[in-house]
């Protein structure tokens, strides 16, 4: 009776290795397509930033005004931040190192990563982040603001002092020096974690996922990067456009 069977069972192995190997092929695929697609509209988003790089006045004015209101609620917390890791032996080193590859090599593995293994997801939260992009060119462009490091307050630039790996990563014909608000090292961030909690099989990834965004703000605040609100509006913009992404697919499936 066994032998009967074998045939069939070999017809059933063969088909479903006949459907991983499509499936690898389509993802493959996939994956190629959004890959110059992605690169693009990262390019786009750093040369409309550049190219609307405010002057030192108006985002030396606009970030003292993001002081003030920091310090109406009690949140003055970067130089207390910096002046703690620089007490203590390797943690500066450590928040110079989260800061330079903890950002856009992360983005790149997370959404690769979605874009093999979760293709319907990769699409919510790649338009999370042409959405949230849009939203900080214009923010950019209408109220530049420069980070603590750029301002007279004792602050040290950690990151140009202690690494030039950063400019490897963004050169500095792409960097616009008064585009500090919003922090988008932290929203982005705060939005692959997210990523990582909701598709991440293993524990160990989703953990990950929730310690991300959390080193990522430290690292912002300590390497004098930026203010505690660039953040709270960079994590704020990313949430809404990743509701509005979610909207859009499921509205779209639903048609």
């Amino acid at each position: 009776m066994s032998l009967e069977r074998a045939p069939a069972r070999i017809a059933a192995a063969g088909t479903a290795a006949g459907s991983e190997v499509l499936r690898q092929r389509e993802g493959l695929h996939f994956l190629l397509r959004q890959v110059p697609l992605v690169l693009i509209a990262v390019a786009v988003y750093f040369g409309v930033r550049n190219l609307t790089e405010g002057d030192v006045v108006t985002a030396t004015r606009n970030a003292e005004l993001l002081i003030d209101v920091q310090e109406w609620l009690g949140i003055n917390v970067e130089l207390e931040f910096q002046d703690w890791a620089l007490s203590i032996p390797g943690v500066l080193e450590l928040m110079n190192w989260i800061y330079i590859w903890g950002h856009w090599p992360v983005i790149a593995a997370v959404l690769g990563w979605l874009a093999w293994k979760r293709r319907d997801a990769f699409l919510v939260y790649r338009n999370t982040l042409l959405i949230s992009g849009l939203v900080g060119m214009l923010i950019v462009a209408t109220f530049p603001m420069a980070p603590p490091r750029l301002l007279d307050l004792g602050f040290l630039d950690t990151v140009s002092m202690h690494s030039e790996a950063y400019r490897v990563l963004q050169p500095p014909s792409f960097t616009n020096q008064y585009a500090a608000m919003p922090s988008f090292h932290f929203g982005w961030d705060l939005l692959m974690g997210i990523a990582l909690v909701r598709e991440a099989p293993a524990c160990w990834t989703r953990c990950i996922g929730v310690v991300l965004p959390v080193l990522m703000l430290l690292s912002i605040l300590i390497t004098g990067n930026h203010f505690f609100l660039d953040a709270v509006v960079g994590g704020g913009i990313v949430v809404v456009a990743l509701a509005a992404a979610q909207w859009y697919q499921q509205a779209r499936q639903s048609r």
